[in-house]
């Protein structure tokens, strides 16, 4: 049964350089939140095509399904190349990148967007555009935190949800989890970086863990407030019992790269298939199919690899 309709139309003032208007729809039916949206960002966007992003903004059609009863699994699930999420207003949620170490996605070696070593064009809004046009956020998006911040100044801010239906937050939580009258602190990751030395050869690209790689980092229990996903159980405005919620932060992952639930396959993105070789939900992103570790695609090689246009025109981040 439908519970709940909201609509946004934003004015195509708002948004830079694009013809389009934002557009999500969201609403409750059937135990699913379902979101529809272009894929238009509510916020001036940075300058697409860049030097280092040639892609253009254009509108998507999207569908996302998230259970409005969302349960931790026995253990989390990669999210490898999905849409890990989607915010409020309509624009997908991805960490990681499609730049492999010797443009071999089996390689193991995925070069991070925020390692400030390479350059793939996000802007300010830590975002830029994938090949098919589709505009997504890497971290805090900060556009849309302003849009939303205004009413919200003294609470946490709910930006969006996951795809196993837990809700995702800005930086800022209660220091006592489950105590609402508590200050809001920033939230530490407890993420650090990897002592020594990559393995070379065939192994790896060597050089000392430095942040480059997703693969530099280890996850240490208990050094900051957040958990393997990048997430905690605790009160919230929208869940003033408590739920189990995920945090963008500005330090690694940044957003979680693990579902703590079973994620929906809309949010799987076309091209190969999800984890285990399913299939993606049909009217989802992309439509069938999903984004798995398919055929290796042209990619980020070590330092001094292919031009960043060339990487970027085949960039499925």
């Amino acid at each position: 049964m439908k519970r709940i309709l909201i609509l946004f139309w934003l004015s195509v003032a708002v948004v830079s350089a694009l013809t389009t208007p934002p557009v999500a729809a969201l609403r409750e039916e059937g135990g699913w939140r379902i979101l529809t949206s272009n894929g238009i960002a509510n916020h001036p966007t940075g300058a697409f095509p860049n030097a280092n992003n040639p892609n253009t903004v254009s509108p998507q059609a999207y569908e996302f399904r998230m259970t409005l009863k969302p349960k931790a699994a026995p253990k989390p699930t990669p999210s490898e190349r999905a849409f890990f999420g989607v915010a409020v207003n309509g624009v997908p949620f991805e960490p990681g990148t499609a730049e492999f170490w010797k443009r071999d996605p089996r390689s193991g070696w995925v070069a991070e967007a925020k390692s400030g070593q390479v350059n793939l064009g996000l802007d300010e809004h830590d975002a830029h555009v994938q090949p098919n046009g589709a505009y997504h956020y890497h971290g805090l998006p900060t556009g849309l935190i302003q849009s939303l911040n205004g009413a919200k100044p003294d609470q946490m801010l709910l930006l969006g949800w996951a795809a196993d239906g837990f809700p995702i937050y800005a930086a800022r939580g209660h220091q006592a989890p489950m105590d609402a009258t508590s200050p809001l602190v920033p939230m530490r990751s407890s993420y650090r970086l990897k002592k020594g030395t990559r393995p070379a050869g065939d192994e790896g690209p060597g050089g000392k863990y430095d942040g480059y790689y997703t693969q530099d980092y280890e996850y240490a229990a208990g050094q900051g407030d957040l958990d393997e996903c990048h997430g905690r159980f605790g009160v919230t405005p929208e869940h003033p019992e408590g739920i189990y919620h995920y945090y963008i932060t500005d330090e690694f992952p940044y957003m979680s790269r693990m579902w703590k639930g079973e994620a929906d396959a809309s949010f799987q993105k076309q091209g190969g298939g999800p984890p285990g070789g399913g299939r993606g939900r049909r009217g989802g992103p992309g439509g069938p199919g999903g984004p798995g570790f398919g055929p290796p695609a042209p990619g980020m090689g070590p330092r001094g690899g292919p031009p960043v246009a060339d990487r970027q025109e085949a960039d499925l981040c």
